[in-house]
């Protein structure tokens, strides 16, 4: 798009597949692959702001894991209790807001507590939005949008639904990244990503490190946004330095 310095999306919103298929590789409970998977998204996260990413989504827990084993679910849910109590701080300290993303009706409140705690406690950081997509389906999202407006008897156009949605506190995704060789959408912010550019990679999340990363905003980069228009009404992207 740019010679010399590389353009960096603003967001990125990722579907960190492949956690359960790194562990069963390795003969071990797919518990631990999605640990694993924590490590790799603490990295991520480290990685994104210092190449100038302002806004990670990450997508944890769709509407339909739910529908997984009772014992995969149980250390799902075992394992975001123990990723708030010693991840959140680290976090804080880098500058990192975190917000949860998704439908919190159907969690204990033990884990809604423990996602409003973690809330509050970054709500002041400006170096990098987290977004945690918990419980969340794409579909979900628009039938929720919908539903508040309808209840307030507020019109439902393109724009009014749009801010009801519960990314609406962030622009919409400029890169969608998918690890773990699957090359599909599965729910995930089926109104954001409209004019996304999507990025395959085929490694596994828990192997997903920087140079995965660096080699998916490249392709990014290498791209022309036209956002339905035609290549001579687009001006060049804006470059940014990797940090």
């Amino acid at each position: 798009m740019t010679s010399g310095m590389p353009v960096i999306p603003h967001h990125v919103a990722i579907v960190m597949d492949g956690n359960g298929r790194w562990a069963t590789k390795r003969f071990l409970p797919r518990v631990a692959g999605h640990k694993k998977g924590v490590d790799a998204l603490r990295a991520c996260v480290r990685h994104c702001g210092e190449r100038g990413v302002k806004v990670l989504t990450v997508f944890a827990f769709s509407s339909e894991n739910w529908n997984r084993p009772a014992e995969e679910v149980s250390g799902l849910m075992e394992l975001l209790a123990l990723a708030l109590a010693r991840e959140v701080p680290a976090l804080h300290g880098e500058g990192v807001r975190i917000q949860f993303v998704g439908n919190r009706s159907a969690l204990a409140p033990k884990v809604r507590a423990g996602l409003a705690q973690a809330e509050a406690a970054t709500a002041a950081n400006v170096r990098l939005q987290l977004n945690i997509c918990f419980n969340y389906g794409g579909r979900w999202d628009i039938a929720q949008a919908a539903a508040q407006l309808a209840a307030s008897g507020t019109p439902i156009t393109e724009q009014s639904l749009h801010g009801a949605m519960a990314m609406a506190h962030v622009p919409d995704p400029d890169l969608v990244i998918r690890t773990g060789g699957e090359q599909r959408i599965s729910n995930f912010l089926l109104w954001q990503v409209a004019y996304s550019e999507l990025y395959f990679s085929d490694k596994l999340w828990p192997d997903f490190d920087a140079a995965a990363l660096d080699a998916a905003i490249a392709d990014y980069a290498s791209r022309e946004r036209r956002f339905g228009k035609v290549s001579g009404q687009v001006a060049p992207s804006p470059a940014k330095k990797v940090a």
